[in-house]
């Protein structure tokens, strides 16, 4: 490669990743130097840079006119890619902001880095165009994540859930890359937008396609924990720090749609008729599966981490729509998500650093304890719930609307069905929340600066997103037309 290559457009186009990059330099060296007494605040050099970030990337990082492929064909810089990348840096900001003053974590500039370069390999699977390139991001988003999830090294569930991701995710891992050999084995070429093309004219039997295809599934699968490749959910969901549980359920989680969309759609058109229909199988299973598997949970952690595994199988709805207004909404639906699911680890993070328990039945009284929490709580639950007028709500309606225009009523009535049963669970923790009392009423919640941004941040945009979806759904279909 060339250094001409490298003209400033080039260098605008991966400005987040170059930007992310630096930005875990700066934290590790300002750890190196800094007193002890002073790393706390590496936590809001994080966000804050995050933060700059994020602003710095819509001003000066919007695609143009044209999709534009930079260093040698690995990254395309397109709508998707940045609606994305946009997605994934304000999830990362959120949960540095969720990590300020936690013990074992909130003063320690490793933990801050290794979450900065997962961002930065998050976002590179959102841009990468070349199956090398999206291997070597998929490695770089997960290892770091390995070690965050077991990063409390005296707690024994933290070591149990970062062994179970590791693996599980390099089991998933390698199956997908024999799917990715094969496919460079049948066509000798690697770049995503000439993969369609190269395997029409290589002319595979298609049962090998079909195989290829399920292969490659597999480590699409573990990314978003859709049935049957969720099994690591709860346990690495329980076990890992807090922020680290919210940071996987949402960053890593659009990261894992954005390949999903990228690869599947324009790597195997010519058997659509197969892998939408499996999908639509996938997602009927994993909404179902992960309603019914929360409903008896008595940890708060273990209830998000089956509800995040449900909201897989809605976002997955809007995916096999095979539609313009399909593939809009499963944007729309990923940010709404987001939010929402920030704003309830928010919760739970405060709750537990103050009162030193996850389980649901501890939460009696909250709403005397700190009204502020319970009622940011009930927005949360509530809009993961799909109530009116709240971003779930609205994200929910319109994967339903796209899967019933492309004829699958089917899906669309099993959503509803299963939106029902997940209005039930997040009603138990709710009538916990307000109607049960607890003899720790008297003491209140200390919520932290750091946390009061995030949360109020994340119930705004729960609120915003609901009442004027429009703008929102306009953006996720314009994004999501970026990628042809």
């Amino acid at each position: 490669m060339s250094f001409t290559e490298f003209r400033p457009e080039t260098l605008l186009a991966v400005l987040p990743e170059i930007a992310l990059f630096l930005l875990a330099g700066l934290v590790l060296g300002l750890d190196l130097i800094w007193r002890p007494s002073r790393r706390g605040a590496l936590g809001w050099v994080s966000a804050i840079g995050v933060g700059l970030i994020l602003i710095a990337t819509g001003l000066f990082s919007r695609p143009g006119a044209e999709p534009q492929l930079v260093l040698g064909g690995m990254v395309r810089h397109d709508w998707t890619a940045f609606a994305f990348r946009t997605l994934i840096l304000f999830a990362t900001g959120v949960s540095c902001l969720l990590s300020i003053r936690l013990a074992g974590i909130g003063d320690r500039g490793e933990y801050f880095a290794l979450m900065l370069v997962s961002a930065m390999g998050m976002s590179l699977m959102a841009s990468a165009a070349d199956l090398i390139m999206l291997y070597l991001a998929i490695e770089t988003t997960s290892i770091p994540l390995y070690v965050l999830a077991g990063f409390l090294k005296g707690d024994d569930k933290s070591a149990e859930s970062g062994l179970k991701y590791f693996l599980f995710g390099a089991l998933t891992s390698t199956v997908m890359l024999y799917g990715f050999s094969l496919l460079y084995g049948m066509t000798g070429e690697t770049q995503i937008y000439r993969l369609a093309d190269a395997l029409r004219a290589a002319h595979p039997a298609p049962a090998s396609l079909i195989a290829v295809a399920l292969l490659v599934l597999v480590g699409f699968g573990f990314k978003v924990a859709a049935v049957p490749f969720h099994f690591w959910t709860p346990d690495v969901y329980e076990g890992a720090p807090t922020p680290i549980a919210a940071f996987v359920s949402t960053a890593s989680k659009a990261a894992g749609f954005a390949v999903l969309f990228r690869v599947m759609t324009l790597a195997f058109p010519s058997i659509e008729g197969f892998w939408a229909p499996a999908l639509a199988g996938i997602a009927a299973a994993t909404m179902t599966l992960g309603n019914l598997l929360a409903i008896p949970q008595k940890n708060i952690k273990r209830l998000l981490a089956y509800s995040s595994i449900s909201h897989a199988g809605y976002a997955l709805i809007g995916l096999v729509a095979l539609s313009s207004l399909g593939r809009g909404s499963m944007l729309f639906y990923l940010l709404a998500y987001i939010v929402t699911n920030l704003a309830a680890f928010a919760v739970v993070i405060l709750f537990a650093h103050s009162a030193g328990t996850e389980q649901i039945a501890d939460y009696a009284g909250l709403s005397r304890r700190s009204p502020g929490l319970a009622l940011a709580l009930l927005v949360a639950f509530l809009s993961l719930a799909g109530m009116p007028p709240l971003a779930g709500f609205v994200a929910k309606f319109y994967v339903f609307a796209a899967a019933v225009e492309s004829g699958l009523i089917w899906l669309a009535f099993l959503g509803v069905l299963n939106a029902i049963v997940g209005l039930y669970y997040y009603l138990t923790v709710l009538k916990v929340v307000y109607l049960y009392r607890s003899p720790e009423e008297a003491k209140p919640i200390v919520v932290p600066t750091a946390q009061a941004v995030a949360l109020a941040a994340c119930v705004g945009a729960i609120l915003l997103v609901g009442i004027a979806s429009g703008p929102w759904l306009d953006w996720g279909v314009l994004a999501a037309q970026g990628l042809f």
